[in-house]
C-alpha cells in the first residue's frame, strides 16, 4: 500500500489491517497488478471500507447497466465535481470497458462533447443534473430515460451509481486521495479483440 495514497490522513500499514481487509486488498492487487489507492485510503477506517466496497460491488454486480455505462456515469460525475482521483482512475476504466482511448477525456472535460449515443447522453444528462441540482430532478427526467429505452431498474441504477460516486468524489477530495501512476496510461491504446 502506498503511503502517498492520500495526503490528509495516514495510510495504515497493511499488516495492521483486519484480515478481511487484507484479503480484499490482496485480491484487488492481484487482479489489477497494483493496489489502487482508494483501497489504501478507505482502509483508514475498516468499517467504512467494508460498507463502501460492499455497496460498490453491489452497484457493479447487480445492475441493469453495462459496465461501460457505469464507468461513463462515474467519469461524467467526477468531471463535474473535479475529483482528480476518480477522473484518472475511472477514466482508465472507461477507456478499458469502452475500448476507446478518447472517451474518458471527453467525459472529464465536458460530458456533452462525448461521442456517445443519444440514449447514453440522456443517461449522462440525468446523472449530471442529479449531481449539480438534485432538487431539480423531476418526472421529465424519468420520462427522458424511459424514452431512451432504460428500464425502471436501469433508471434506479443510474441514480444509485450517481449518488455513490458523488459520495466517493467528496471523500477522495476531502482526504486528498491521489491516483496511482498506473491509471494514467491504462487503456490509452485500443485493445485488440
Amino acid at each position: 500500500m502506498d503511503d502517498d495514497a492520500m495526503r490528509r490522513f495516514s495510510v495504515p500499514d497493511f499488516e495492521d489491517l483486519p484480515e478481511d481487509l487484507q484479503e480484499r486488498i490482496a485480491e484487488e492487487t492481484d487482479r489489477a497488478g497494483f493496489t489502487p489507492n482508494v483501497f489504501s485510503g478507505f482502509a483508514y477506517k475498516p468499517s467504512h471500507f467494508r460498507a463502501f466496497f460492499e455497496y460498490h460491488d453491489a452497484l457493479v454486480d447487480d445492475t441493469a447497466l453495462d459496465r461501460e455505462e457505469i464507468e461513463m456515469i462515474i467519469v461524467a460525475v467526477s468531471g463535474v465535481n473535479h475529483c482528480y482521483y476518480c477522473n484518472v482512475a475511472h477514466g482508465a476504466l472507461v477507456r478499458i470497458y469502452a475500448k476507446n482511448p478518447l472517451l474518458a477525456d471527453q467525459l472529464v472535460a465536458n460530458y456533452r462533447t462525448a461521442d456517445v449515443s443519444d440514449e447514453r447522453m440522456a443517461m449522462l444528462d440525468v446523472a449530471v443534473k442529479l449531481t449539480e441540482a438534485p432538487a431539480k430532478v423531476g418526472e421529465d427526467d424519468f420520462e427522458k430515460l424511459r424514452d431512451a429505452g432504460y428500464s425502471e431498474e436501469a433508471i434506479w441504477d443510474i441514480g444509485a451509481v450517481t449518488s455513490m460516486f458523488n459520495l466517493s468524489n467528496r471523500m477522495a477530495m476531502f482526504a486528498d486521495m491521489r491516483p496511482n501512476e498506473e491509471f494514467h496510461s491504462l487503456g490509452r491504446q485500443p485493445r485488440e479483440e
